[in-house]
């Protein structure tokens, strides 16, 4: 077990695909209607969906709230190479 999963805390809940409640948010990296990319204790998490906003936002609690649409949630990290090329060959287009 390594350091991150024993002092670090995640949880994330989510009401009917339409309201996301997320803790352990570090930072909000890029968002828009279609997807969201926050920076949190466990990497980097994509938010992808429809109609996407910010419900509630309190980075120093290190809480999100994104109503909308929830198409697909998935963390992005070193391990998952392709992945991470793509996601931040958009970023720094």
């Amino acid at each position: 077990m390594n350091d991150m999963t024993k002092s670090k805390r995640q949880e994330i809940k989510m009401l009917n695909r339409k309201l996301l409640e997320i803790s352990g948010v570090l930072n909000v990296e890029s968002f828009d209607s279609e997807e969201f990319l926050l920076e949190t204790d466990c990497g980097y998490l994509m938010i992808k969906g429809q109609n996407l906003h910010i419900k509630n936002l309190n980075l120093e609690q290190g809480l999100v709230a994104i109503e909308g649409f929830v198409h697909d949630l998935s963390y992005v990290d070193a391990h998952s190479q392709e992945k991470s090329k793509g996601l931040f060959g958009k970023l720094f287009k």
